[in-house]
């Protein structure tokens, strides 16, 4: 595949996954309301139209025929309507065409071979609409297709003939019956007459073309010939009599002539603004007055384009090559204003001011940097509506998904990362958690469950968390399957609930005895815990038996660079996120107190904060014991708040977060309380505290 292609494929596959994520959205709207509102008709069309056209255009022609079908269906119910009783077996039926599409893209991402077996399907979609179509008319609701004498209703170019319609064979009289002269339906009584340049060839291809660009702007438009798209004999039919355009209302006319004027193909073009009028023949010039009422109109339609036009799309691996280069700029700033080891800070104060400029200039461009690779963390919160969707039918149970926070924003490789865990974990919440309609009405709470997703910035790292009211975690049975795997260590009341909860995190352990197409296959939330600590993240469970569970995710707002102070213990370098700390002080032995344990407490702002002292924690060596000899930080976390006894403080700085090499995890380096390492100004290595690992693991 050449490089051409390979950029066409990228925005294919990138153009269908986000139609897709939009129809999705569309239908459980729709189904929650239980009616097809005609914005969201019009939606699914548009979306419809799209795919088909991109996927003919990619030779994908499974893909291409059944959004075919799905566009011929509702191009019918767009002019006629759909009666309630069918609205759930449309709903059904649109959502298998939407998981066969993504289905099918996802083979093409993957470069696998595509479904050739469509007929069933195909038929399916026929089948329906036959249905529906028959229904209508049976009922006397057709009352749209009754048009004045004379006058001839035009099709849409691939919509299946209706009962009404005169027999396929004498269409192709009626296209060269609407060509010259033309016969206007009522419903679009203006129209334009293009004839594209001589040498253009495939004139079909280009006025397949040219109608795209006029449906970005205008909606309510046929056109004449009808097949376009699928006939390449209408190339010989445009070249005689034109590409004629019909329009809903002269506006709308108006508001994409400059698009017609514009379009590199156009020769000359002729505008009819009522059958009756004389049509005046353009050149590719307009009179000065239509030309400014033209450019109004056009400017009032197209007003949201200038949104669009605003926003490129980006690949990810320059995004991150951009974020690699920052952080390399970020530790070569700190080598070039740092002092060599025994000269004085003050060294020129000219450098000074330039070093500050640098250090300026630096935190910008890395704050531009940052910000680009930004994006809302709602497109993975709005797929989970499908999950719950389909699996309160499959299992019987009535529940709803609330989101709170969607328009977080969270780094892009990190949205990547995510997706999965939070999916399992709502599939899971589903599954074990909410309650089947007889279990739940045996208990006082509200019949419907309810799934809370939520996502709140703290400054330094986005927490996630995943609440259901459901039965909750039975920490005994929980504890009894872990005794049975030989994972109970030491007596069952020693185990704390946040001990109990965290066997649920290793690798196959499940409490679910039956094995559903959702669960119980023993590859659960272990799984969710390595793609979460992929970005640096951590889990944690919360429940109470008989409520209901929440699962939290903290994961950093970006992996690549954050703000911290470095500290020292002994000859080691440590560095804490800023985001964490508090306050630092100097304290006395007198302000050390013991609790019942006999660990250290220290009172401040009258709080009682325990003591961790780093050089006990990690075995080094130092002559800084005495309490009042080193520096007492206080720090926090969304949990948590507690001291951190250490020699000395080193000063603020930027570092580039790296991560621990892979041969490290069997040691389990994270959950001592490091969450990496960072080089600095020197050359030397610093380890990056995790504030929360450190307390639980001490």
């Amino acid at each position: 595949m050449d490089n051409n292609m390979e950029s066409m494929l990228e925005v294919y596959l990138f153009e269908a996954n986000d139609l897709l994520e939009h129809l999705d959205e569309i239908l459980i709207n729709c189904e929650k309301a239980n009616s097809f509102d005609t914005d969201s008709i019009n939606e699914i069309f548009r979306i419809m139209h799209t795919i088909k056209g991109s996927s003919a255009m990619m030779q994908f022609n499974g893909l291409a025929t059944i959004s075919h079908k799905v566009e011929d269906l509702f191009y019918y119910v767009r002019e006629h309507g759909i009666d309630e009783k069918y609205n759930e077996e449309l709903f059904d039926l649109m959502f298998r065409s939407s998981d066969f599409i993504k289905d099918e893209i996802a083979k093409v991402e993957n470069n696998e071979p595509l479904t050739t077996d469509i007929g069933t399907f195909e038929q399916e979609i026929n089948d329906f609409l036959k249905k529906i179509s028959t229904g209508e008319s049976n009922e006397g609701a057709a009352e749209p297709a009754k048009q004045p004498e004379g006058k001839q209703v035009e099709p849409h170019p691939q919509a299946p003939a209706q009962p009404e319609s005169a027999p396929s064979q004498e269409l192709p009289k009626q296209t060269q019956a609407a060509a010259e002269p033309i016969v206007f339906d009522s419903e679009y009584p203006f129209a334009v007459r293009v004839y594209f340049d001589e040498e253009t060839e495939m004139e079909n291809l280009r006025a397949v073309i040219l109608i795209n660009a006029i449906k970005d702007v205008y909606q309510y438009v046929k056109y004449q010939p009808d097949d376009i798209e699928t006939n390449p004999a209408s190339a010989e039919e445009i070249i005689k009599n034109g590409f004629v355009i019909f329009f809903r209302d002269e506006q709308g006319l108006k508001s994409v002539l400059k698009i017609i004027e514009n379009f590199v193909y156009t020769k000359n073009y002729t505008v009819i603004n009522k059958p009756d009028d004389t049509a005046q023949e353009k050149s590719g010039e307009k009179n000065a007055s239509e030309q400014d009422e033209s450019n109004k109109q056009q400017a009032q339609n197209t007003a949201h384009s200038v949104v669009k036009q605003n926003l490129i799309n980006v690949n990810l691996s320059k995004l991150d090559n951009l974020m690699d280069l920052m952080g390399e700029i970020v530790i070569t700033e700190s080598m070039v204003t740092t002092p060599p080891a025994g000269q004085s800070a003050a060294v020129d104060n000219n450098f000074t001011k330039a070093s500050r400029q640098l250090r300026k200039l630096t935190d910008e461009l890395q704050e531009i940097v940052m910000s680009i690779r930004m994006v809302p963390i709602s497109g993975v919160f709005h797929k989970m509506n499908r999950i719950v969707r389909d699996m309160s039918k499959k299992l019987d149970k009535d529940v709803q998904l609330v989101m709170i926070g969607e328009d977080t924003e969270v780094d892009k490789t990190i949205i990547d990362n995510i997706g999965d865990p939070i999916m399992h974990v709502v599939r899971n919440a589903m599954d074990h958690g909410i309650e089947t309609k007889e279990e739940r009405a045996q208990t006082k709470k509200p019949p419907k469950g309810t799934i809370t997703l939520s996502a709140q910035n703290t400054g330094g790292e986005i927490i996630i968390s995943v609440t259901d009211d459901g039965k909750g975690i039975d920490r005994k049975a929980v504890l009894q399957k872990a005794k049975k795997q030989g994972l109970v260590k030491r007596p069952e009341s020693e185990y704390s609930a946040r001990e109990i909860n965290n066997f649920l995190l290793m690798p196959g352990f499940s409490t679910n005895e039956v094995v559903t197409e959702y669960s119980g296959r023993g590859v659960g939330m272990d799984v969710v815990k390595k793609n979460v600590e992929k970005v640096g993240g951590d889990v944690s469970i919360e429940s109470v038996f008989g409520k209901g569970t929440k699962i939290l995710f903290k994961i950093p707002l970006t992996l690549a660079i954050v703000n911290g102070m470095k500290i020292s213990v002994g000859e080691t370098v440590f560095t804490i996120p800023i985001n964490n700390i508090r306050q630092s002080f100097k304290v006395d032995q007198s302000a050390i107190h013991y609790d019942t344990d006999m660990n250290e407490i220290i009172m401040v702002r009258n709080q009682y904060y325990p003591v961790v002292r780093l050089h006990k924690v990690f075995g080094i060596e130092t002559d800084i014991t005495d309490i009042s000899s080193g520096i007492v930080i206080l720090v926090e976390t969304h949990e948590k708040a507690f001291c951190i006894f250490a020699d000395a403080l080193l000063g603020e700085q930027q570092v580039v977060v790296k991560s621990l090499p892979l041969y490290l995890n069997k040691y389990n380096v994270k959950e001592t309380g490091i969450t990496g390492c960072a080089i600095l100004g020197d050359g030397s290595i610093s380890l990056i505290l995790d504030v929360l690992n450190l307390y639980n693991n001490n």
